[in-house]
This record gives structure tokens, sequence and C-alpha cells, in this order.
């Protein structure tokens, strides 16, 4: 593997990591926005805005857009999160300067009034299908319940009001502000020419505009540590999210708290999966661990038999003071480590994969790192690394939110967190 790095004079920044032994070639435009960036007014308008770049721009029309993709057999999509919105696609390696001129093509869109309107009845629908899937209206009202006036809890999709209050202009004016070329960072990944897709970029965004895109209130959280019930009848199981503070996208102990996420709640061998998946108490439990600009967060979260919440939710906490109290052992790092490296090695085989990562770990840090290197950092992870997370993070000052045909649910008392004296923090 090969990277390299160009920064334009518009501010926008290239990179590629050329991989000569790939089958296949990605490219992306990451661009540094998302729902923590939007007004009360313009919410929902980065997803919205997204949905809009496939409309259509001055040479293509929807369809057009569609064919072409097509035509080269491109993989392409897009997504938007709290922070940013990338725009992506997958090809052979000959088609791979097609499919950055068709990218780079939609990131300029015409944003028509009646394309806006239609649209509009499509992101209505949308929110109406997530508010029937009770997995994700947790998740999604927990994070608000966490975050509290945090602009990490404002909602990706917006609300249907909110959406339907939503103006042409507004989103105009979002974009102009938001996806400036210096905002922007296009990514590239697999078998391609640096050389000519350099040129070529340069060539299809030289136009763009300069200026600066301001993030405000990058700042860490420990959360409201608040308890909610929501009752929705028409489910037939409890789905519960408790959400604890953790370290930053920049800070060392990041590599750390995946450990301990996977210690916690993974899948399968981890703490949560043989005391409630297992055990028959859960059809399942997760702890994962999400890293944003300038805050973190663990999210654990499992679905159960009504009737078997309150018991499940005593062994969660029990599992994590246990870790605050007893430590993690070196057999259980050990272990979570080979899960990590195995899933790193077999997503560094898939260019998709490599574009995502080497692009969010650009964003986030402004630095490369090779699959080698990102190995390497989980390897040199050890038991005082995991103590210093844990002595730093109010790991039980847990924001619960629980969706589901309970009416009423008493939360367990959650005891404090050990204070431990003369804590070592890196």
């Amino acid at each position: 593997m090969t990277f390299h790095q160009q920064q334009c004079s518009n501010g926008l920044t290239i990179i590629g990591e050329v991989i000569p032994e790939a089958r296949s070639a990605a490219v992306g435009f990451f661009v540094r926005t998302g729902s923590r960036d939007e007004t009360l007014e313009e919410s929902g308008v980065s997803h919205f805005l997204e949905h809009m770049l496939f409309k259509g721009t001055k040479k293509r029309d929807a369809a057009q857009v569609n064919k072409d993709f097509d035509k080269i057999g491109a993989n392409y999509n897009a997504f938007t999160s709290e922070e940013n919105t990338v725009f992506y696609a997958s090809t052979l390696p000959e088609y791979h300067q097609d499919a950055t001129e068709i990218l780079a093509d939609i990131l300029r869109p015409s944003l028509r009034s009646a394309d806006f309107e239609m649209e509009k009845k499509v992101i209505i629908e949308e929110i109406g299908m997530y508010e029937d899937n009770p997995g994700w209206m947790v998740f999604d009202h927990a994070r608000k319940l966490f975050f509290a006036d945090h602009p990490l809890g404002n909602s990706v999709l917006g609300t249907t009001q909110s959406i339907i209050d939503l103006k042409r202009d507004q989103m105009l004016d979002y974009f102009q502000r938001r996806y400036i070329a210096s905002n922007i960072t296009l990514v590239a990944s697999g078998n391609f020419e640096w050389d000519k897709f350099l040129k070529k970029a340069e060539k299809l965004t030289t136009n763009w505009k300069f200026g600066m895109a301001r993030r405000d209130h990058i700042r860490q959280t420990s959360g409201s540590a608040e308890f909610k019930l929501l009752e929705k009848k028409t489910t037939t199981q409890q789905n519960v999210v408790m959400i604890c503070p953790g370290p930053p996208a920049a800070s060392p102990l990041r590599y750390a708290a995946n450990l301990f996420a996977m210690i916690l709640g993974d899948q399968s061998g981890s703490r949560l999966y043989w005391s409630l998946v297992d055990s028959g108490l859960a059809e399942s439990a997760d702890c994962s661990f999400h890293e944003y600009d300038g805050a973190g967060a663990f999210y654990t979260s499992f679905s159960c038999d009504p009737k078997q919440t309150h018991k499940n939710l005593e062994i969660v906490i029990k599992q994590i003071h246990e870790l605050i109290t007893k430590g993690i052992t070196e057999e259980e790092l050990e272990q979570a480590k080979s899960k990590v490296l195995s899933r790193i090695v077999r997503a560094g085989e898939k260019t998709m994969n490599r574009l995502q990562e080497v692009g969010m770990t650009w964003v986030y840090l402004r630095k490369y790192k090779s699959v080698d290197e990102d190995m390497q950092t989980y390897e040199k992870v050890n038991l005082r690394q995991m103590q210093q997370l844990i002595e730093r993070y109010p790991l039980l000052r847990l924001t619960t939110t629980a969706m589901g045909p309970l009416a009423k649910l008493k939360m367990p008392d959650i005891p404090k967190q050990p204070k431990v004296p003369n804590a070592q923090h890196s």
C-alpha cells in the first residue's frame, strides 16, 4: 500500500491509498457536516440534502445519474451521520475515473424546487418508517436524552414537522455554508493510478468555492444520567439503551475504549453475551463505542421479554461495576485484541472498507494509518491503559432509555463509581 496526499489551492484535500494487488477501486467525498452542524430551524437538512444530491445537476437529471453509475457497474450510495455526509462508489479499476467524475458532478447539485418538494415526501415517509422500528427509535431517543443540550443530540432525520417547514432556500444556504472545498476530503482506495486520479480530481473541483466552515460546541459531555420509559404497546419486546461517557475521536484511549466495549458486550464471548444472551434472559445484548469530534460514548443495549427487563438492567449494571472494581483480565484483553485484529485484516481486503477507514481517520485525526499500523496500535494496548480508561470516564453514569409495552419500570440503584487515588493518565 502507498499513501498520497494533496492540498488544493481552494482548500480541498485529496488523499489516496493505492493497493496495486486489489481488483477494484473505490472513491468517496467526505463532507464534514451532519446533524450537529444544523440549527433548530434546519433540523434534518443534512440528510435531506444527501438525497437531493442524487436528484440532478446542470449536466444530469436524476435518471441520468443512476444510468451513468449503472453503465460502469458501480456500487454507489451515500450516508449521513451526526458529523459527516459521505458519497461513495466502488468500481472495477478501469471505471475509477468515471466514478470520480459522476460523484464530483453530483456534489454541485441543481437543487430544483420541484425536486425539493417531491423528495420532501420521500423523507417524511422515511421518518415514518423509522418511527415504526422500535430498535431505531429507542436509540434515537436515548442519544437525545444522553446528549441533552449538546448538538450531538440533534436528530439526523429531523422530525416530520421540521421537514414540512424546511424551505428550499434554507437548504441552499446550508449547502453554500457547508459544502465548500475546505470542508471536503476526496478519498480513493484500491487499484488506481494516483497521478491520473489527482489530475482528474483537480480539474473537476478547481472551481469549487473557497472558504471556512465552522463547527461550534466541540466539547465533551458527561451525559444527563436520566432514566426515561417510553410506552409502545405495539411491540412485544422491551428495547433498552444505556449510554455513558467515553473518550473523543482524538484521544489515544479510543483504542482501549473499543476493546472495553468488546469485552463488555461483543455479540459473542463477551460478559453480556454469557450473562444475558447465552442464559436466555435476552434475545440480544451489545455494547459499542462511538467516537465523535470532541466527545465519545459507550452504547449498551439489549432487547428482551418485558418481564425480564428489571433483572437484565441489574445484570448490566453489575457487569459494568465488576469491570470497574475488579478490572479486566489479561485473558479478556488478549481475546478482544484477537477479534479486533481479525476484523481489521478481513475488512482491509475490501477496498470499500479501506475507503471508509482511511477517510474517517483523516477527517478526525488528519493522518493516515495503514492496516499494519492500525493492528500494531491495538496490539500495544495494555491493562494499564484499560485501567486508565476506567479511571478517567464515569462508566456508571448511565443515561437509560427503555421502549416497549411496559407502562411502569423501576430503574435499579446504580452504585457510585469508586475513585482511584493517584490515577495515572496518558
